[in-house]
């Protein structure tokens, strides 16, 4: 039970349908497709769409999809990759002969080809009942009519200054006088409005041909892309939808989509957690922070080994999830000291940080459960904004390297190693629980640390949300304000080099299905500006 004299937030309980969202105006988004008859899956693409709108830092139309989806009855779980591909043109030797020696941020070759458009239209084709022009109008009149910065937003907006500045037409768009847009200023968007009422009437056809396209790929080659028509063109049919990866952990079925998504990676720490006691001093004790700790640094250690497109890289999940390598890895971990070295796995390089992303689910009347996430990667993407349709860029692309051998060295047609990770927990054939934590590469870390705040150590979903966090990063702990003095104290005598973090570890939403009761049970994370609403 919440402790009434500490501030914080309750569960939100409904007996009919939920949404859960980073924005309110997402959430109440959703509700309403909900109350005009649509499903699980509208109502998750709506929100998602106005997001796209309202926090411009951490998704769009310019980024990647992925989605879990539990249609009620059914007990399975379907899986879609809406991740785009490098353009024809993107191979190591070019982007060498353009002077670079790593993968840069803000150019235009870490842009792949935007895969949301192709997901939401597929999704929408396949499990929706409202059409696309329903579901886009809200966020189409939103970015017309305009909308308020909200605190986060502000926050991040602030952050992104410097990248927002290198592109004229963004810094036009996306700055006032070169400053950013704070808490409160309407940020109005009339040509991304545009572009999302042509995807609603015409399709994802509009976006990946004709004006829309041509828009997108005459930025990026004036930016010093690669990209051309053709490679926009062959991203209308980009998304598909792939077998879900699973394992079973305390009792339950956990779900994720497979690579070159990290899902696997939360497969294995559970794996690994699971050879392990509940420690009997609770959550924030050194010992079950510790073997966290180590689980993830094992389990990022093998990403980096072995994680990338499997169309193009055979990459070993069956190994890697296997029980029989999770009581590997837990012989590998000491409960009294941190490993000083890990064992080899190969490559063992890690991402950049301060990725941005938006999570929601979405559960509806008839117990359609819907895990959704949608990405620019970082703040902003690459911070090229196509001006004429409004569509700020991601830079995907990042996350691919340009050493030969490497397992996520770019490549033609290729998709890269990706972070966004939705979550569905289901048993005894229904689905429980759509879940997700945003946050760029802590993603795994986060799902496991909230789902054994939840299923090991009995919080609810709000208080599992909102549980203080941590992770290994660049050799040190970060270490958000909530985790108290002596456990980090504990922590830095077992080895580990903890620092506190400015910004906190991700954000997260998530519906707990209580089929007994029939009442759902819903938690957005305080890190993010959003709320969990039902009726």
């Amino acid at each position: 039970m919440r402790d009434f004299h500490i501030p914080g937030r309750s569960a939100v309980l409904s007996t009919h349908a939920m949404a859960a969202t980073s924005m309110p105006i997402a959430t109440l988004t959703a509700l309403d497709i909900l109350r005009q008859g649509g499903n699980a899956m509208d109502a998750a693409i709506a929100a998602c769409a106005v997001l796209a709108v309202v926090e411009p830092q951490s998704t769009g139309i310019g980024g990647d999809n992925f989605c879990l989806y539990a249609p009620a009855g059914t007990g399975q779980v379907i899986a879609m990759n809406g991740s785009g591909r490098a353009p024809a043109g993107a191979t190591p030797e070019k982007l060498r002969a353009d002077g670079l020696t790593a993968m840069v941020n803000t150019s235009a070759h870490s842009v792949t080809v935007p895969g949301a458009v192709s997901a939401w239209e597929k999704l929408n084709k396949a499990h929706g009942k409202l059409s696309l022009a329903q579901i886009l109008a809200p966020a189409a009149k939103i970015a017309e009519e305009g909308h308020p910065v909200h605190a986060r937003v502000a926050h991040d907006w602030e952050a992104g200054t410097g990248k927002l500045s290198k592109h004229e037409a963004t810094a036009r768009h996306f700055l006032k006088g070169g400053k950013p847009y704070g808490i409160g200023d309407v940020f109005k968007q009339p040509a991304l409005g545009r572009t999302l009422r042509a995807i609603g009437e015409r399709g994802a056809k509009a976006f990946y041909e004709g004006e829309i396209a041509a828009d997108m790929v005459a930025t990026l080659r004036a930016a010093g892309g690669t990209h051309t028509e053709a490679d926009f063109a062959a991203g209308l049919d980009g998304a598909e939808f792939v077998t879900p990866i699973q394992t079973k952990w305390r009792g339950l079925d956990v779900f994720q989509c497979p690579p070159n998504g990290s899902g696997l990676l939360v497969l294995q720490m559970l794996g690994v957690l699971g050879e392990c006691e509940t420690p009997e001093q609770g959550p924030l004790s050194p010992e079950r922070l510790h073997r966290h700790v180590e689980a993830a640094r094992l389990a990022y250690r093998d990403r980096d080994a072995f994680l990338a497109d499997p169309s193009q890289v055979d990459v070993p999940v069956a190994k890697l999830t296997s029980p029989d390598y999770a009581k590997k890895l837990r012989a590998l971990i000491s409960d009294e000291v941190a490993m000083r070295e890990l064992p080899p796995a190969g490559l063992a390089e890690i991402l950049p940080k301060h990725k941005d992303t938006v999570y929601l689910c979405v559960v509806d009347a008839d117990g359609n459960a819907c895990s959704f996430i949608n990405s620019l990667f970082e703040g902003f993407g690459s911070g090229i904004l196509a001006e004429k349709s409004g569509v700020m860029l991601h830079n995907r692309g990042f996350g691919f390297r340009l050493q030969e051998g490497h397992p996520n060295c770019i490549a033609p047609n290729k998709r890269p190693m990706h972070t966004i990770i939705p979550g569905m927990v289901m048993k005894d054939g229904r689905a429980i629980m759509p879940y997700g934590v945003m946050g760029g590469h802590f993603q795994p870390m986060g799902q496991t640390l909230f789902l054994t705040n939840h299923f090991e150590f009995g919080m609810d979903v709000q208080a599992a949300l909102d549980f203080p966090r941590l992770f290994p990063y660049g050799g040190k702990v970060q270490i958000e304000r909530g985790v108290p003095t002596d456990v980090i104290d504990r922590l830095n005598r077992m080895g580990h080099d903890c620092q506190m973090i400015d910004k906190p570890h991700g954000g997260g939403q998530a519906i707990l299905i209580d089929h007994e009761r029939g009442v759902l049970i819903g938690g957005s994370d305080p890190r993010k500006d959003g709320c969990a609403l039902g009726y």
